[in-house]
């Protein structure tokens, strides 16, 4: 798989996630921070992969180096909410607002990357799309592989 498709298929499981937290009602607290942790979780994932594997590679494309620090700066503010999220208690009333506010943050950043950092990825051509594409997937499994044995060890 290409490294565009599978961070596209990340979006779309984000995406979802935040689709399900908005169904949630107000009294469904623990459904709310069930979503709220998955979706912290996946974003957390989600940036690392991006960071370390397919941000360095498109500093290579034209304009690449733009975009990325434009990016990550993105990525500094969602991982500034993501943390302030796994900070409110359950109940926490605030918790749908910053949900809320987090998925506008995520979605502009899904706007421009699968826009313009995207177009610019098929410089790098097919096959390096697909090594990437490769090592994003690899990546990802360590980083939830590992995430999934320390809460069964908790």
């Amino acid at each position: 798989m290409k490294a565009t498709d599978l961070l596209k298929k990340d979006h779309a499981a984000v995406k979802k996630l935040f689709a399900d937290f908005d169904k949630t009602g107000q009294r469904a607290v623990k459904k709310r921070r069930q979503l709220a942790d998955k979706i912290t979780t996946e974003l957390e994932v989600h940036a690392a992969i991006e960071e370390e594997v397919f941000y360095p590679a498109m500093r290579r494309a034209s304009g690449g180096q733009d975009l990325v620090e434009e990016a990550q700066r993105e990525h500094a503010e969602v991982k500034q909410m993501v943390a302030e999220i796994r900070g409110l208690d359950p109940d926490d009333a605030s918790l749908a607002d910053r949900v809320a506010a987090l998925k506008e943050a995520v979605e502009h950043h899904v706007r421009e990357e699968e826009g313009e950092m995207f177009r610019r990825a098929r410089e790098l051509g097919d096959e390096e799309l697909q090594r990437l594409g490769q090592a994003l997937k690899e990546r990802k499994q360590a980083l939830t592989g590992g995430r999934r044995a320390a809460r069964k060890a908790a």
